[in-house]
């Protein structure tokens, strides 16, 4: 296998950053500049994935690993890392990771790997916090709401604090339901959006015991609006000059639409 393209790639990104010779745009970019940037291809490729669409995968792709080479250049630059070394360090973890490749060890099953799996992870985790004194260190901080939850509840959870058992946690959720109603009805803003915030906690925690992502989740149920709107146009009309009563009906209609999609 040739790794010309990666050498290309490389090599295109230090021209681009040539102090005399290069673009003024991305000469002018830092770590904290490119942030928006690396997010929106981050999403970009999901979005390409969520519709199916190969080509525009390996063109999002593409972009995603232009991220990657213009924050290994910036870090060349500062000598601090660069690509070769991001690529060492992945290449390292992955083996680290899967001693049933690259050594001797067996599992039973798939149940026994992932057990292996996320001790090994606890232990790379282990060895970070000893340095920075926090299990929550490595937890992106501006990650999606729901996505950095549940990363701090597995933390949490690695360490003790989290229910055995599903059924305490259904009963958190008609708690923390009802303390919504009650924050409602008190008219007090502030504690209305401290009670929802926990609901919303809770709502984590109970996708967490089912082995359910609750950013995909919240995903999956949101697109039954676009579902709705596209069959009101197909109709000749606008959401706005329908019942609710009809809009119901659309959203159940959604629901079975969308079911494994």
């Amino acid at each position: 296998m040739t790794m010309k393209n990666t050498q290309r790639l490389l090599q295109i990104m230090q021209r681009l950053r040539d102090p005399e010779t290069g673009c003024s745009w991305d000469k002018k970019q830092n770590f904290s500049t490119l942030i928006p940037y690396t997010l929106e291809e981050a999403y970009e490729v999901v979005d390409a994935i969520e519709r199916n669409d190969m080509q525009d995968l390996k063109s999002e792709l593409g972009d995603l690993l232009f991220q990657v080479v213009f924050h290994s250049q910036l870090a060349e630059e500062q000598d601090l890392f660069d690509f070769e070394q991001v690529a060492a360090g992945v290449a390292d973890k992955l083996v680290r990771r899967h001693p049933h490749v690259f050594s001797d060890v067996q599992y039973t099953d798939e149940t026994e790997q992932h057990q292996a799996w996320e001790t090994l992870k606890a232990a790379e985790r282990a060895e970070k916090e000893a340095e920075n004194h926090t299990i929550l260190s490595g937890v992106a901080k501006n990650l999606p709401a729901l996505v950095q939850c549940k990363k701090i509840q597995d933390r949490a959870a690695n360490h003790g604090f989290d229910w055995t058992e599903i059924e305490p946690v259904y009963a958190k959720v008609i708690e923390e339901l009802d303390e919504v109603k009650e924050a409602w009805e008190s008219g007090d803003k502030q504690h209305i959006e401290e009670e929802i915030g926990d609901l919303l906690l809770v709502a984590v925690n109970l996708a967490r015991h089912m082995q359910v992502e609750p950013e995909q989740a919240l995903k999956k149920s949101t697109r039954r609006f676009e579902y709705i709107e596209h069959k009101v146009l197909q109709s000749g009309r606008e959401v706005k000059q329908c019942t609710l009563d009809e809009l119901d009906g659309l959203w159940d209609e959604a629901k079975i639409a969308l079911k494994n999609k």
